[in-house]
């Protein structure tokens, strides 16, 4: 098994204060982790639940993913994050199992993560995200 836990829901948000404020009322959310990711024009914010996170995610850019995301569907679920131990591995056998690599090579993440996007489109209509957790 490649997949070793649910790293992060990524949820795309317009507004990541109101967002994290929201999830501090409604749930008693506090953030675990945040950051600005300049090669993907996102600015994120993790809240831990049970070892995995659910991730706020914003764009810093008009041109970022999420922004083209948030312009199409508006705001909500945008990927979900597969913890695994080898990046490279686990890409190899997603493209050997008929999905399409939106990262031909895995790539650095936030957190010191090493990371690689799958297209939806081979992937039951969800965007994913391969984890690896640095060492």
């Amino acid at each position: 098994m490649l997949l070793t836990r649910i790293d992060h829901v990524a949820i795309a948000v317009h507004d990541l204060e109101a967002a994290i404020d929201y999830h501090r009322r409604a749930f008693g959310a506090e953030v675990h982790h945040r950051e600005v990711v300049d090669s993907d024009g996102v600015e994120e914010a993790l809240l831990e639940v049970g070892g995995s996170f659910i991730q706020l995610t914003t764009p810093t850019r008009s041109d970022s993913p999420i922004a083209v995301f948030l312009e199409k569907r508006g705001e909500g679920l945008h990927h979900i994050g597969y913890r695994v131990d080898n990046c490279v591995d686990a890409l190899a056998s997603v493209v050997a199992a008929g999905g399409t690599a939106i990262d031909e090579q895995p790539r650095p993440g936030s957190r010191g993560t090493i990371v690689a996007f799958v297209h939806p489109k081979g992937s039951f209509g969800t965007l994913v995200e391969l984890v690896e957790e640095p060492a």
